[in-house]
């Protein structure tokens, strides 16, 4: 059984900084592509960024580009997301994922989420 468990979520004024962890466990993931996804109130769920387990390269949305960051630590089956210069629009619901698969543009979530994050940007 795959469980994401995310944490480090807030309320932080725009330009501030938050960064988000998202804890992997029940099976190893070093053939994977695992990513952060958010959801507004009232909007779809979007794709926000990914990272390959193994080897370590980066997606990002055009919109978080330059601005957030995401890693992982292999050893501690972690993944992690910071998120700089934070916007209002960068108010959310965060989900970790696991599993991403690209198609037609764009990354799509697996199976497995975790519970979610709030994170909110105050003007």
């Amino acid at each position: 059984q795959v469980q994401l468990v995310e944490s480090g979520g807030g309320l932080v004024q725009a330009g501030g900084s938050l960064g988000l962890s998202c804890a992997a466990s029940g099976r190893t993931f070093s053939s994977n592509v695992m990513g952060w996804f958010r959801q507004a109130p009232g909007k779809e769920r979007e794709f926000v960024a990914a990272i390959r387990w193994s080897g370590g390269r980066t997606y990002y949305a055009d919109s978080v580009k330059g601005r957030f960051t995401i890693s992982r630590d292999n050893a501690k089956n972690t993944l992690y997301l910071q998120m700089n210069s934070l916007k209002p629009e960068d108010t959310a619901v965060y989900y970790c994922a696991a599993d991403l698969r690209f198609y037609k543009g764009t990354w799509y979530p697996g199976d497995y989420w975790g519970q979610g994050t709030q994170v909110t940007v105050s003007s």
